[in-house]
């Protein structure tokens, strides 16, 4: 083959692999994290409440834009009621009580924001921090009760018994309705109970398929941001900022898809035992049975990046580990994402055995691999030449870079409104020139 013809293929193939990157990550024509998004809510003032929710809420209420909202304890939303909240309402979850709002099973929530006019939950206190208060807690009539005797109990604190009929999630209906979540910023959530031994902001049980949730910010988040248990969920254009505990968290048979959306982890606030993704099935490995539904999980154009000026040091001082972890008796389905800024990118369960028949359960297609010092391996197993060989066959159309975020993302410098889309164009430009 002459040097031309060998030029001119090594261009179209370049160009090939280019445009599809393109399609990897979060997606837009615009920066659809524009306008409704706040990086930084600790310089937001919002006016005082004026109105008190605590109790049980047992018909249909709307919450007004012209108030300010304070919740007071356990909330629950019974009786089948519908709790509306207009667009551009704050409620601010009362930290020394440390709130929660519950829509039980048969209640519903439409809490639809606008781009311009987002819903905001955030803490009451005047100097904010992860934790200040618990969180949202949306129960459905789907199955949950899938790997052992699993409740939401755990998460509130001294909960009165007369409310347990009403913290628990149990049906056999997969495409129940719970209501309309979009436009909605949750900030400074996930506080921990006495009794907790996970927190969430934003808690998803048995939530059914007509359920829908999107656009919705989490922002320094004690515990997970996003936890599903459970259920039939759809969720899109979600974001995970700088969380303590997991950004998205599935598990007792979640089925799940999650897309074009985005979790940004921070080395100094992350723990170093949560994830960007974490699937499991079950807590531990006593509960498994194999006649019950396992963790379904599907999560296209995904961006899952570490912010940090210095990967290497933060992996070596230990602040920085993997990114997703999959465990095992689960399905987990990636394609056209990116992970950026990660020790491990992906974790398998030790005990998940390397073959056919388990990885195909394990489909990661179109990855963007970048700044990671492994990419797939196995727990507790320093040797994992076969599983990068596994997912490095071309066919799987997956590569690897070590580029800085600055180069690599359109705008990771601008604090108020960043745009985490991958810097296509300029790389386009690099090779063409």
């Amino acid at each position: 083959m002459k040097n031309s013809t060998k030029i001119i293929c090594l261009l179209i193939l370049v160009s090939g692999s280019l445009n599809a990157q393109q399609e990897r990550g979060i997606i837009g024509s615009n920066n659809w994290l524009n306008i409704w998004t706040e990086f930084m809510p600790n310089k937001v003032d919002y006016k005082e409440n004026t109105h008190i929710l605590s109790g049980n809420i047992t018909e249909d209420t709307v919450l007004y834009k012209k108030y300010t909202y304070l919740l007071l304890g356990h909330v629950f939303v019974t009786n089948n009621a519908i709790l509306s909240i207009e667009p551009g309402t704050v409620i601010m979850g009362d930290s020394k009580s440390k709130a929660t709002l519950t829509i039980t099973a048969g209640a519903g929530i439409i809490a639809e924001g606008t781009i311009t006019d987002p819903i905001v939950f955030t803490s009451n206190n005047m100097t904010k921090k992860a934790g200040d208060w618990g969180g949202i807690i949306v129960l459905g009539e789907g199955y949950t009760k899938t790997m052992g005797e699993n409740s939401v109990n755990s998460l509130y604190a001294d909960l009165d018994t007369s409310n347990y009929k009403d913290s628990h999630s149990v049906g056999e209906t997969p495409k129940n309705n719970s209501g309309f979540i979009s436009y909605m910023r949750i900030e400074y959530a996930g506080g921990t109970s006495q009794n907790s031994q996970v927190s969430n902001a934003l808690l998803l049980a048995g939530v059914g398929a007509k359920t829908s949730i999107n656009n919705v910010m989490v922002s320094y988040s004690a515990g997970n941001s996003v936890s599903v248990m459970g259920g039939d969920v759809n969720m899109e254009h979600m974001v995970s900022y700088k969380a303590k505990g997991n950004d998205y968290n599935f598990s007792d048979g979640a089925t799940c898809t999650i897309y074009n959306s985005l979790a940004v982890r921070a080395p100094y606030v992350s723990s170093t035992d949560s994830r960007s993704i974490n699937v499991v099935s079950y807590d531990t490995a006593h509960e498994v049975d194999p006649t019950k539904k396992e963790t379904f999980v599907v999560a296209e154009n995904m961006t899952l990046l570490t912010d940090t000026e210095n990967v290497e040091h933060d992996i070596e001082l230990g602040l920085i580990r993997e990114s997703i972890y999959v465990g095992d008796h689960t399905n987990f389905r990636m394609e056209r994402s990116v992970i950026s800024g990660f020790n491990n990118a992906i974790m398998l369960d030790e005990n998940i055995k390397i073959n056919d028949a388990s990885l195909s359960r394990i489909q990661l297609k179109n990855i963007y691999f970048n700044n990671c010092s492994k990419n797939i391996s196995s727990k507790f197993k320093d040797d994992n030449e076969d599983l990068e060989n596994w997912y490095g066959n071309p066919s799987f159309f997956n590569v690897y870079s070590k580029t800085n975020h600055s180069e690599l993302f359109i705008d990771t410098n601008t604090s108020k409104k960043p745009d985490y889309r991958l810097r296509i164009d300029r790389i386009l430009a690099m090779n063409k020139g």
